[in-house]
């Protein structure tokens, strides 16, 4: 009996739990975005047969009330690029608010929600001199435990259609 209490202690402490990720409806608003928590490898097609590397580091901070993203590449044609956000939900305006600073001079201020399973950052519209309103957001999906699929998209027409620019492929480090 002793041995198979220490064989149950032993393969109890042993096995990494596995958190599934809820639909979004299980989730309540401040939640939305947890599953992007924690270290990450990034990759992406550069084209030509070129993949871009690098590494995003995601944490919760101050008292778990704020996400804060600190991205690199580390291979490919923007190698040394870094940047970093900060998230947070704003329950009084019941809302996910985004800004993001990188080492080329970028800035950027999202708005978050979602639609059905996908998560969202968008950006707000910008009127170009011929008329047109340019609009730039995030799309994360295909999310699971160790991986995570994210699109960086433009509007021209004021978010009837969408173009991909850039597309990252997230996978959980171990």
């Amino acid at each position: 009996m002793k041995y198979i209490l220490i064989s149950i202690i032993i393969i109890s402490v042993s096995v990494v739990p596995v958190q599934a990720q809820l639909a979004i409806q299980d989730l309540k608003p401040e939640e939305y975005f947890d599953f992007w928590v924690g270290e990450w490898d990034v990759s992406w097609d550069e084209g030509d047969g070129v993949t871009g590397k690098g590494t995003n580091r995601i944490e919760k901070t101050l008292d778990d009330k704020v996400i804060q993203e600190n991205f690199r590449i580390l291979e490919g044609q923007s190698k040394g690029f870094k940047g970093t956000s900060i998230s947070v939900y704003q329950p009084q305006f019941e809302r996910w608010k985004q800004s993001w600073a990188d080492n080329n001079g970028g800035y950027y201020d999202f708005k978050g929600g979602f639609e059905g399973d996908k998560r969202i950052f968008q950006t707000a519209f910008f009127e170009l001199e011929d008329g047109r309103k340019l609009t730039y957001r995030m799309v994360f999906y295909d999310i699971k435990n160790d991986s995570i699929t994210w699109d960086w998209e433009s509007s021209f027409d004021g978010g009837t259609t969408w173009t991909l620019n850039w597309r990252i492929f997230y996978t959980r480090k171990k």
